[in-house]
């Protein structure tokens, strides 16, 4: 579905990604773990059209993405959630998921996927008119996720969801991610907790320094050799 290959990005003068390749399957998790600054944040944003490749090919379906613009990727299909959950403080809760189906293209269904929302996170429905900005860590990343969703994005893609959250939030965070990935939706998921991102991935990868340093399907993940890999011993 998604297919990067031998790409090269950075800001400016500075290149991060060197000669990235990875596919990701239609219908299934694919995950990348790696270390503070390992690139990972870099590769999503040059998914999204953030930072322009200076190397290399990334398509979607078959379509190159090269030279899209970010704000026409939502009607594409594709979502991504960012890290820092970056809700709407002065909008409600359901201000902020409305807002996620904006491109024309996804309003007709936006009622629906809000219930969906709303079923999976039972506590966004009881605080609907709240604004974003009184919610609690946690709450506000489900509200992030519930706003990715509202598109039925074909390809949904999620920065860091447990960055700073209670390990009880996050336990839940990961069954919704099991969840979806039940229900067939391709994920692209950048997390640092190893043993939570594995738990849920069909595949795995490990960015250090730019590169892809390691590639596996989940279930063959040795847990301790990865992280050997992961921490450089």
């Amino acid at each position: 579905m998604l297919e990067i290959k031998d790409v090269r990005a950075g800001y400016g003068a500075i290149n991060v990604l060197w000669d990235v390749s990875l596919s990701v399957p239609q219908g299934q998790l694919t995950t990348i773990v790696g270390p503070n600054g390992a690139g990972k944040t870099t590769l999503l944003r040059a998914i999204m059209g953030l930072i322009p490749l200076t190397q290399g090919s990334i398509s979607f379906e078959g379509r190159p993405l090269g030279g899209a613009s970010t704000w026409d990727l939502l009607g594409q299909g594709i979502a991504m959630i960012p890290e820092g959950r970056m809700v709407f403080k002065d909008m409600s809760i359901e201000e902020n998921l409305m807002l996620g189906a904006y491109p024309k293209s996804r309003r007709a269904g936006a009622k629906a996927n809000c219930e969906k929302a709303y079923a999976l996170f039972p506590r966004l429905k009881e605080r609907r008119t709240q604004l974003a900005g009184t919610l609690s860590g946690g709450e506000a990343q489900m509200l992030a996720m519930g706003r990715g969703l509202m598109s039925d994005p074909h390809l949904l893609i999620i920065d860091e969801p447990s960055l700073g959250l209670a390990p009880v939030i996050v336990n839940e965070l990961f069954d919704v991610l099991a969840q979806l990935k039940k229900e067939g939706r391709t994920i692209v998921l950048v997390e640092q907790n190893t043993h939570k991102a594995v738990g849920v991935a069909d595949h795995v990868h490990l960015m250090q320094g730019g590169k892809i340093q390691f590639s596996q399907a989940a279930a063959d993940v040795d847990i301790e050799a990865l992280h050997e890999l992961y921490f450089a011993r």
